[in-house]
């Protein structure tokens, strides 16, 4: 077979193991050993089990380097890289996609961790808004955002959806921030023309030219890492003039939308006060073009079967915020039966709201809400046997036909962690409708990746035990036994592990983390 003659060749080869999802259907694919080939712009070019030159899996990591020639003889001989290009992977150590947050606030990464005493309507006006308020300091936003971006990234999210504020300079420093550290994002400028504090609010008309302009700001960097998001609020704060204006200017530039919808239960009250003549949340933004097949709503948690039906039908998805949703008590999300309808869901931090910028914590806090809401439709449908039965029971033998009984309620399975890791994955990718780029290591997208260690001295029990260094505090929070294997140590990390585990990040095949920079 003759080598590839392809313009863009390959640069790097990572051998190792390299763990992606497959889709929410079809679950992850462990390649141990696997190769993935990386072009000099940053491209997928292979993702596929190692060929099999009769090498022990174990020792992979001490591989001669005649060994590594014949293993890899079939890639090269298509893709005729140099041995220089080779990377292995050490015990431990695996690739994952990075991250997708589908829903984050940069500003307000200032004042995360605090203010999670109040419910949402009091939060935002207690909190949130004499925050972003500071904004309008130019100096102020350019250290903060470098700060928010820098953290969000050092936890792996290479794809962000950011909320910035009303203010059109800082929302520049943003878009300039994340290129600078190599982060993907869609970022957009604030949209509040009312019901918003004096300090913190704009003109119809400015709100409007200035998302224009900025727009035109982030189309002039000629790059695909950044994309302006239009991001009305949400709907009690936005009027109707400003929205139908929005909603046109999506349409005109095919931009993507983000707001929220659905969150807390006075808000929903709020908006049926605000627009008395629309029969739902969801409704609303439909009325001004706001629901397209680029919209992300996030939260979500209180939709009718009406409005995830009209979500679905426009392409709308949802970023689902556990640690939101719980910090705020706002409720909880049935994703089971959002994924069950066929909505797209991703996961998003919602800092601050959510008090952690990890999606590590969202898949964590996902799994747990998707818990509680299978333990309670089990409840239901022992409740609802149990009536049935006592109902029978007491009919029987009474004349005449039998009353109809109710269909019992649904049970929601909880997310396995292949799902959940779908969620922080492609499943995000998919919600920012960036499936064809990233998400998971299918040739022809984008290398975003981890390169994750979980410990590279696996050490035997008793070694331990007879070792004072095992005293020691570990250099991470994970810790592998000889009992763990590839799959166990994958799960580990999504459950125990942290930024510490994350040893190198790469955006479109750029290490922004880790030896190389």
């Amino acid at each position: 077979m003759a080598a590839t003659t392809s313009p863009d060749p390959v640069r790097r080869v990572f051998v190792g193991t390299v763990v992606h999802s497959l889709g929410l259907a079809n679950g992850l694919e462990f390649l141990a050993p696997g190769a993935v080939g990386v072009t000099a712009a940053g491209v997928i070019a292979f993702c596929r089990p190692l060929p099999d030159a009769g090498l022990p899996r174990d020792r992979l990591h001490c591989l001669e380097p005649f060994e590594i020639v014949r293993a890899l003889a079939p890639l090269r001989e298509i893709w005729a890289f140099e041995d220089s290009a080779v990377e292995f992977l050490r015990p431990g150590q695996f690739l994952v996609p990075g991250f997708v947050d589908t829903h984050i606030h940069a500003p307000q990464y200032v004042f995360s961790g605090t203010g999670l005493d109040l419910p949402l309507l009091e939060w935002l006006n207690k909190y949130t808004f004499p925050r972003e308020a500071k904004f309008a300091d130019a100096s102020y936003a350019r250290s903060a955002y470098r700060r928010a971006v820098s953290r969000s990234l050092n936890n792996g999210t290479t794809t962000a959806c950011y909320y910035s504020t009303i203010h059109l300079e800082a929302s520049r420093i943003l878009v300039d921030v994340v290129l600078e550290l190599g982060q993907r994002a869609f970022i957009g400028k604030v949209n509040m023309d009312r019901n918003s504090p004096d300090y913190y609010v704009e003109s119809t008309e400015a709100s409007y030219r200035e998302t224009v302009e900025f727009a035109d700001y982030v189309a002039a960097k000629q790059t695909p890492l950044v994309t302006p998001v239009l991001t009305p609020r949400f709907a009690p704060s936005c009027t109707p003039e400003l929205m139908t204006r929005l909603g046109e200017l999506a349409r005109a530039r095919n931009l993507p939308i983000q707001s929220h919808i659905s969150e807390n239960h006075g808000e929903i009250e709020w908006v049926g006060q605000l627009f008395p003549d629309s029969p739902s949340y969801a409704a609303v933004y439909d009325r001004f073009g706001l629901l397209t097949a680029r919209t992300v709503m996030a939260h979500g948690i209180h939709l009718t079967t009406a409005e995830r039906a009209l979500l679905r039908a426009r392409g709308a998805a949802v970023s689902h915020c556990p640690n939101s949703n719980f910090a705020l008590e706002s409720g909880v999300l049935n994703v089971r039966r959002m994924l069950d309808e066929g909505l797209k869901v991703g996961l998003g931090t919602d800092v601050a709201g959510g008090y952690h910028p990890s999606i590590l914590d969202a898949f964590r806090q996902a799994v747990t809400a998707s818990k509680v809401t299978a333990a309670r439709s089990r409840e239901e449908r022992r409740a609802h046997d149990a009536l049935t039965a006592a109902a029978a029971a007491a009919n029987s033998g009474t004349p005449g036909p039998e009353s109809p009984r109710p269909s019992p309620p649904p049970v929601y399975p909880a997310l396995s962690t292949a799902e959940a890791f779908y969620l922080a994955t492609l499943g995000g990718a998919e919600v920012m409708g960036l499936e064809r780029a990233v998400g998971n290591f299918a040739p022809g997208k984008d290398f975003d990746a981890l390169l994750v260690d979980v410990g590279e001295d696996v050490v035997a029990a008793e070694a331990v035990a007879a070792t004072v260094a095992a005293t020691a505090a570990p250099p991470h929070p994970v810790d592998v036994f000889p009992h763990d294997s590839v799959e166990t140590q994958f799960e580990k990390f999504l459950y125990l592990g942290d930024d510490r585990n994350i040893v190198r990040i790469f955006v479109r095949g750029r290490e922004v983390k880790g030896a190389a920079t």
